[in-house]
């Protein structure tokens, strides 16, 4: 089929015309991001050839462990998560606000008007995509959007790829945000690796119809289609967690008060580590900063997290001093008033909170201690006459 022929149906790419995207992605002024290894870790960083996707390698993940391990193939996605997320990419750690510079008649603030950074994410997962979209209503739902994401937002282009392999701390399935991406990408990907590596690829936008317009493909056959079905099938089926998610804010609410959050106190170190790397925590303090000659001023939006000390100080110090009430805080709002705010869950089943918590508390754990203590032991069945 020509490029003049193609449409939005499924197509069969072979490995080489990945290389062939990037660097049609890249003619169209995006700069590529992926997945490469980095201090034995998978991290997200500037991508120009596939050569430094973390080919043939796969991840291994428990609570407070990460390890990589080397594949019997060389598969280019078959890893789950590292520590980074996406959300860098649409809202920087740190970030300039404005900028003053003192006059004879006051101050004068300095506009930025440079244009956004046009990112081409590569290897987006369901999770992850999930993740983007919470940011978008976080950052773009309410009555006034923040300008500087919106026009990183809109300048974004996303490959997605379809999991083919269960992380031992995802919990997706649960949450119905994976293994299988949704809406709102650019191009999905299903990397096959029985036989000949190949990979089904559909579009879901016009950009991504016009992106695989120039790159070599083939239509992909119903055997192909079934495959990549069933690929996200079984990775579905040999998740790692699972969180029960019927009747979760209800429970946290009625449990503000339990015993088990002191339990959880006792392990939790106050790191902030969850949040750091959790996709959708937002959390942010503001910074003024004045040069030495007193003829600037500037504020900076820098990251931040629930689980420090200054981060709920107000005139009369910190609301939240214990460990015990900022796990909760932190637990709380992400399973529960998130939904009151955002009409959803704050959570993605990405599993990072699990894997790069130091003592290795999981969520999916308490959740499902809360239920059980709540519940009470098991009565005996009466017995019949």
């Amino acid at each position: 089929m020509g490029a003049h022929e193609f449409d939005d149906r499924p197509c069969l790419l072979e490995r080489s015309a990945l290389q062939k995207l990037l660097d049609v992605l890249r003619s169209r002024g995006y700069t590529t991001v992926g997945p490469q290894i980095e201090h034995g870790v998978i991290v997200y960083d500037e991508l120009h050839r596939i050569e430094e996707l973390p080919i043939g390698w796969t991840d291994v993940q428990e609570g407070g462990s990460y390890r990589l391990e080397r594949r019997n193939d060389d598969a280019l996605f078959a890893y789950n998560v590292g520590p980074h997320s996406w959300k860098r990419f649409l809202s920087p750690p740190l970030r300039l606000l404005w900028r003053a510079r003192k006059t004879e008649d006051g101050f004068e603030f300095v506009v930025d008007e440079e244009p956004p950074p046009r990112y081409a994410l590569i290897g987006v997962r369901a999770c992850e995509l999930h993740a983007i979209q919470q940011l978008d209503a976080i950052y773009m739902g309410g009555p006034v959007a923040d300008r500087d994401y919106q026009r990183r937002r809109e300048a974004l282009f996303i490959v997605a790829v379809n999991c083919g392999k269960a992380g031992n701390t995802c919990f997706c399935a649960s949450l119905g945000t994976g293994p299988g991406v949704g809406s709102g990408y650019d191009i999905a990907l299903t990397e096959l690796l029985d036989g000949e590596q190949r990979f089904v690829a559909v579009a879901g936008s016009v950009r991504g119809v016009e992106a695989l317009a120039e790159i070599p493909h083939r239509p992909a056959t119903d055997a192909d289609m079934a495959r990549a079905e069933e690929i996200v099938a079984e990775t579905a089926r040999h998740m790692g967690r699972h969180m029960e998610t019927a009747g979760m804010k209800e429970l946290l609410y009625r449990n503000l008060d339990h015993p088990h959050w002191d339990v959880v106190a006792q392990r939790c170190l106050t790191c902030g580590a969850c949040t750091m790397v959790c996709p959708t925590c937002f959390c942010f303090t503001v910074e003024d900063a004045t040069g030495l000659s007193g003829q600037v001023a500037e504020r900076w939006r820098r990251s931040d997290s629930c689980f420090t000390l200054a981060f709920s100080f107000i005139s009369s110090g910190s609301v939240r001093t214990s460990a015990k009430a900022r796990y909760r805080q932190w637990l709380t709002h992400k399973l529960a008033s998130w939904q009151d705010q955002f009409g959803t869950i704050g959570c993605v089943g990405c599993g990072r909170c699990i894997t790069w918590c130091p003592v290795g508390i999981d969520i999916t754990a308490e959740v499902a201690a809360l239920r059980a203590e709540e519940s009470g032991p098991l009565r005996p069945e009466p017995v019949a006459a």
